[in-house]
């Protein structure tokens, strides 16, 4: 009986100090509710216009909240080398919480200096960072949140805006008649997650529909709008009347395909000479472009909606509170991912 009693105690022992870990694995005991939470954000890109889209968000919440945030941005210039040197050498400053938003996913090329940070126990959000690599290396911490989003819901959003546009004006986008989507893409870096995710849900979405498609040409432009625009230039040159629709992986390569074609007359408010253009981003000139009829459409990820989670859930994780206390996000499949959801614009 003795024997029984001991072990019915070491049991229950056990089982409230897993409790007692999983309460405090987001603690952090030196910051309280009423100190202003200082917080290191690292991105990847100061020149990326939805990135400077969710900082001027972010920018805008602290001055909404003076009292209770301050953000310092990093700029990595696109440069991973650069980005982990920003972060080693603010790592002994009077940061509370770490926001990185990485030039690379590719863990091997920062894994050293996110290992300098994990040892010093700093609450960390990763932005736009969610690879089974970081995942995994980063699930363990439990100081830790990935902000992300459902990169293949974005591609396919991308794809049922082309599709239905297609369907609905098809004897004047079909111009060689064989009923057949040729198309040329334009894709952001080479074995970027958003660029792989993007450029195949698009078509897959396409094809699910029963729209037969041919590429024409793919064209890496590093999510870069003058890049975008001198390559359509030279496209059309070559390719002429074979384009009937271009698809780029997001907003900025999107406009500058559109100026491309504006400078051979096309998408300019004459139907018969109009060749659909979407994008993913859903950027104030997208917009605007979209109510002129000069671009098919978008599918939006707001910066708004980014820069509130970031703020939120850092917040909660620097002052000790569960991530997601007191908000409407829930984790994915990984238990420490939230994806954030995109929304179709036409």
């Amino acid at each position: 009986m003795k024997i029984i009693k001991k072990i019915v105690s070491i049991a229950f022992i056990s089982v409230l100090l897993l409790q007692i870990v999983k309460s405090t694995a987001y603690a952090n005991p030196s910051i309280t509710s009423q100190d202003i939470v200082k917080v290191a954000v690292f991105l990847n890109d100061f020149n990326d216009q939805f990135i400077s889209k969710v900082r001027n968000n972010l920018e805008d919440i602290q001055k909404e909240n003076e009292n209770k945030v301050q953000f310092t941005f990093f700029d990595a210039k696109g440069n991973q080398v650069s980005q982990n040197e920003s972060m080693e050498q603010v790592l002994n400053k009077d940061f509370d919480l770490f926001v990185i938003n990485p030039v690379s996913t590719d863990i091997n090329k920062f894994e050293n200096t996110l290992n300098k940070l994990l040892q010093k126990n700093i609450p960390l959000i990763l932005y736009y960072a969610k690879t089974p690599s970081i995942v995994n290396y980063i699930k363990g911490y439990g100081n830790a949140v990935i902000i992300d989003t459902d990169i293949n819901q974005s591609g396919i959003l991308e794809g049922k805006i082309l599709a239905n546009t297609w369907n609905a004006n098809k004897e004047a986008f079909d111009s060689n008649h064989d009923n057949i989507m040729q198309y040329v893409m334009l894709q952001g870096p080479t074995n970027s997650p958003e660029t792989i995710a993007r450029t195949k849900y698009s078509i897959q979405a396409l094809n699910e529909i029963g729209i037969k498609s041919q590429q024409l040409s793919s064209i890496p432009c590093n999510w870069d709008e003058e890049c975008a625009k001198s390559a359509i230039e030279s496209t059309f040159l070559s390719l002429g009347n074979k384009i009937e629709a271009i698809i780029s992986n997001n907003d900025a390569m999107a406009i500058g395909a559109i100026k491309a074609l504006q400078k051979y007359g096309y998408n300019k408010g004459d139907n018969s000479k109009y060749i659909p253009v979407v994008g993913i981003d859903a950027l104030p000139e997208a917009q605007e472009l979209i109510k002129q009829g000069v671009m098919t459409g978008t599918v939006i990820q707001d910066p708004h909606e980014h820069a509130n989670a970031i703020y939120t859930i850092g917040m909660n994780i620097a002052t000790g509170n569960t991530p997601l206390s007191d908000t409407n996000y829930k984790f994915d499949e990984t238990g420490i991912t939230v994806k954030l959801p995109y929304y179709a614009y036409i």
